[in-house]
Order: C-alpha cells, then structure tokens, then sequence
C-alpha cells in the first residue's frame, strides 16, 4: 500500500514562503480556521498559538499549501494530496538543500516562466544547459532555499 506524505520545509516565516509558493505552483493556501477556532473553544490552545494569514486564522509559525485538484478535510481545511507545509524554525538556512522542487513549465516556455518566478520573489542563481539532456535554472525561493525551474 502507499503511503500518504507532505514535504515539510522549514522557514522563518512560512507565511511568507506560502504565499510564494501558492502563488509559483498555483497551488490553494490551506484555510484550517474552523480546526483553529474548535480548538480555541475546547480550550486546547491559547490565543498565543493562533495567527492570521491572508483573512483566515491559522496556527501561529506554520502555514500550507495544496494542489487544487486535490481531496481536502473540510473539517479541519488539510489536504489529502499534493502538499507542502512551511513550519517556522529558529535556526536560519546553513546549506545547501539536500532536497528542492523542480517547476516545470510550458514547452519553450522556460523564459516566461523563470520572469514570472522573478516577479514573485525568487531569484536566479545560474543557468544549467546539458545539451540533449536539458536546460535549466537553478533559482532561490525568498528565503533562500534552492529550487529548479525548467520546461519540457
């Protein structure tokens, strides 16, 4: 059987990187307010854990986002499919990631989509060529982290 996942990206403000995410994969910023506010009235949070995010509460230090496509729980607002969850750490970004996403773009379309990723916050660290095998570029999210943006 396969088993479910979500890749967990570390972050100091997951707000921030969601909203850029969301935005470079076109992807739904989850909207867990009705979980958020059941915990609130149960007493098994404080106000101290809660934050708001784009109108909608949410758990202060973390923030997700999920394929449109895809089932959700809307109980609690949490995607059943492709998704990714930032989570706030204190320690700031040493190295080189040992994991990253790649975008695919549109055929031909790598130019467009390296200038759209631009105006969201990114930046282009450098371009790749490998002949036959493919072109690329590596980029960096908002805070730094490496990600490959390319086309088919």
């Amino acid at each position: 059987m396969a088993l479910s996942w979500k890749l967990v990206i570390d972050s100091g403000d997951a707000r921030v990187l969601a909203d850029f995410w969301a935005a470079a994969l076109e992807y739904e910023i989850e909207d867990p307010t009705a979980l958020v506010e059941r915990l609130l009235a149960a007493g098994r949070i404080g106000a101290d854990a809660v934050a708001e995010h784009r109108g909608r509460r949410t758990f202060r230090g973390f923030a997700a986002i999920r394929h449109p496509d895809d089932p959700f729980d809307e109980t609690s607002g949490v995607g059943k499919g492709r998704r990714l969850l930032f989570q706030d750490v204190p320690e700031g970004k040493s190295g080189k990631n040992r994991l990253h996403i790649d975008v695919h773009g549109e055929p031909g379309g790598l130019g467009e989509l390296v200038a759209r990723l631009e105006g969201l916050g990114a930046t282009r660290v450098r371009e790749v060529d490998q002949g036959p095998a493919g072109h690329w570029w590596i980029m960096r999210d908002p805070e730094g982290n490496e990600f490959c943006a390319t086309s088919a």
